[in-house]
């Protein structure tokens, strides 16, 4: 792969975004990065070398960290308990955001998080403690669906989609404009600017988070003094400011922080008043004459049988995965809270078991769209959702044919 080349400054600290708060008896000193830059990298390290911390702090999660220690705990990864639990979306969902990173980082032969990596070895290192003060990316991502309504969700998943065609003529200095940004923020930032939910839960609440946790640590750890703070510089003036606000109690904003708001119920009751109405369309058909009804009655299993299977061809799916499909989801009414996708999938798992080096590959396969069909374990959670949609567009058009017709 060829990668431009690039010139680093003399000085690695040059122009980069620093911050010094001192708070609590502790002085933080803010690092802003840009996630895919061999510049923060360098100013990472820089910063290590030059000057003396008790601590370092990073902008991660224990899941991240876990997944960047053991490369090897995706291979493991149960994708009949995933579906099963209902988590194969925001697997998905998790998936495409990495995608999304990994493409714009081999780009330019680093590896994504590797100012984070550079962070957790210095620590390491020195003998540092090392704070991972960032709030779950499961949690951000269901908080930010959650807190949205229908128009953005639509388009939540439309950014997720165009994530996985961005344009790969990207120059680095491009991408040391990621600095404005985030991970989650650039993955959404067409709409993140306009949505003022969205960029609550994807930048101000984890600003809250983060703040919070540092001032958790500090309490704890009365002897640590000066904390290297290494965070994406989207967060940087955020995290500065509730650095510098007024105290909060830090036990009670994390637990709100991480508490996953309850599911909207219109969503299901909306599905569940469209599928009855259709029912009852079928019952008073067959009132009308049993021609009619079993006309109905056909429409609405041609019509969600047909669209779920149609999902899981356009998914690459296997026969069986299609036929799966197309059974099922004529019969969602008799199986309230498991989705047509769910017996699709795991039809696909049964059919085409995925190897280890699938698990292995996943990450480089999906730096391009096309991994999704290429990987058996991207593919499954491709039929998983795409016959999901199937199901729900048939239930429309099964709906309004039989409306038309009994009318």
């Amino acid at each position: 792969m060829n990668t431009p080349a690039t010139t680093l400054p003399a000085d690695p600290l040059a122009d980069q975004p620093v911050q010094r708060i001192e708070r609590w008896g502790t002085q933080f000193v803010l690092l802003g990065t840009a996630h895919v830059s061999r510049a923060s990298v360098e100013a990472v390290r820089a910063m290590l070398e030059r000057e003396a911390f008790d601590a370092v702090a990073i902008e991660l999660c224990e899941s991240r960290v876990h997944g960047m220690r053991d490369p090897d705990a995706l291979g493991r990864m149960d994708l009949f308990q995933v579906i099963r639990q209902g988590k194969a979306g925001m697997v998905a969902a998790s998936l495409a955001l990495a995608s999304f990173q990994r493409r714009l980082a081999e780009r330019f032969g680093i590896e994504p998080g590797a100012e984070m990596k550079a962070a957790m070895t210095g620590a390491d290192s020195r003998g540092l403690p090392l704070w991972l003060i960032d709030r779950d990316v499961g949690a951000t991502l269901k908080r930010a669906w959650r807190g949205v309504g229908l128009r953005e969700r639509f388009a939540i998943l439309g950014s997720l989609g165009a994530s996985l065609f961005e344009d790969d003529a990207v120059a680095e200095t491009e991408i040391e404009k990621l600095k404005q940004g985030d991970l989650l923020q650039d993955a959404f930032r067409e709409f993140a600017r306009d949505s003022a939910p969205l960029y609550h839960s994807l930048i101000e609440e984890r600003d809250a988070y983060m703040a919070a946790r540092l001032q958790q640590e500090a309490r704890y750890a009365p002897a640590v003094r000066r904390v290297l703070v290494v965070i994406g510089a989207g967060h940087l003036q955020g995290l500065a400011g509730r650095l510098s606000g007024d105290d909060v109690d830090p036990d009670a904003t994390v637990a709100e922080l991480q508490r996953i708001p309850p599911a909207a119920r219109w969503p299901r009751w909306l599905a569940v008043g469209l599928v009855l109405a259709v029912f009852a369309l079928i019952a008073f058909a067959f009132h009308r004459n049993t021609a009619l009804g079993t006309a109905a009655l056909r429409d609405w299993i041609v019509f969600t049988g047909g669209f779920a299977a149609l999902g899981a061809v356009l998914a690459g799916g296997h026969p069986l995965s299609v036929l799966a499909a197309f059974v099922s989801a004529p019969l969602k009414p008799f199986r309230p809270g498991v989705p047509s996708g769910a017996f699709a999938g795991m039809a696909e798992v049964l059919a085409r078991r995925p190897r280890v080096a699938d698990f292995e590959a996943l990450k480089h396969q999906l730096a391009h769209w096309t991994g999704w069909w290429r990987n058996r374990v991207a593919r499954t959670l491709l039929v998983f959702m795409l016959v999901n949609l199937g199901t729900i567009v048939g239930e429309y058009l099964a709906g309004y044919h039989i409306l038309k017709a009994v009318l």
